[in-house]
Parts: structure tokens; C-alpha cells; sequence
């Protein structure tokens, strides 16, 4: 039997947490499903048998998704932030959740299906706001207008 991890993060979904695991294990690296479990009786949102908690890693963190039902919803206080290093790998992860059935948000933010928050973040990004000063200021300001990040657009901008 593997060992459980000491923190784990718990996803609630409404029904589709073994859908969502294996979109994100198509869409992201060192991404993976692991063990599906079934209810072992009937549950408030469900019956006995019915996949219950589908254990998965998100870019090589731990995961579990926890099929509840509908009494709670996902929001923005919780994102995955994935960090990107060119404008192609950026496009990559947009497109791939936002085309199957997400929604754009505004500065790199965007949400799934199942209403999981994603932040694709460019490295160059992260930099300039770890570097501060102008070079900061001018890539805050750019992001601020953008919806997906436009990586050349922040590398001009931390140029000034």
C-alpha cells in the first residue's frame, strides 16, 4: 500500500472528480490518477459503489478529489498556479482549460469545467514582481490590462 502523504490537498466536486483528475493528468506534467475509491455505503450525494474520492497529483502535488455533491462550490480563494517558461507552454494550459469548457478570467487567471481556479503564470512574470522596484511596476501594470498573460508583452515592460 503507498504512503499516504502528510498534507494533502481535498478538491470538492459535485460529481466529476474523476473526470477532473484525468483532464488535469492529460493536460499538466508530472500529473497523475492515482487510486479510485467507491462509496462503501450510500452518502448524502450519492449511492453505494458510486466513486466517492479519486486520489491524484496536480503538477507532482497531492491531491484528492472528493465527490460531495452540490452543497458546496469552488471559488478563487483556492487557484493552482502553474508556472509556465514561454508564451507556447502558456497558450498550451489556456487553451487546454479554458477550451474544454472553462472560462477566462482576468491576469492569467482562468477556471475548468468544475470551477477550479488556474493561474497560468509565466516565470517572467514571477521574476519581475521578485525583482520590485520600475521593473515591477511596469509588469504589474501590463498584467493588470491582460486576460492570459502576453509573455513578450511583460519581458517589454520589465524593459521599459
Amino acid at each position: 500500500m503507498p504512503k499516504i502523504p502528510k498534507n494533502t490537498i481535498c478538491l470538492w466536486f459535485d460529481k466529476d472528480a474523476e473526470a477532473a483528475a484525468r483532464f488535469y493528468a492529460e493536460t499538466f506534467p508530472d500529473t497523475m490518477v492515482g487510486a479510485v475509491h467507491r462509496a462503501p455505503s450510500d452518502f448524502p450525494s450519492g449511492k453505494k459503489g458510486d466513486v466517492l474520492t479519486v486520489e491524484f497529483t496536480v503538477a507532482g502535488i497531492p491531491c484528492i478529489g472528493l465527490n460531495g455533491g452540490s452543497t458546496f462550490k469552488q471559488s478563487e480563494a483556492f487557484s493552482f498556479q502553474i508556472a509556465t517558461d514561454d508564451q507556447q507552454e502558456t497558450d498550451r494550459y489556456w487553451n487546454a482549460i479554458v477550451g474544454n469548457g472553462g472560462q477566462e478570467s482576468v491576469c492569467g487567471w482562468c477556471k475548468d469545467k468544475w470551477g477550479v481556479s488556474w493561474q497560468i503564470t509565466p516565470r517572467t512574470l514571477t521574476e519581475a514582481m521578485a525583482t520590485g522596484g520600475e521593473e515591477a511596476k511596469r509588469a504589474f501594470d501590463a498584467m493588470m490590462e491582460m486576460t492570459k498573460i502576453d509573455v513578450a508583452a511583460i519581458d517589454a515592460a520589465r524593459r521599459g
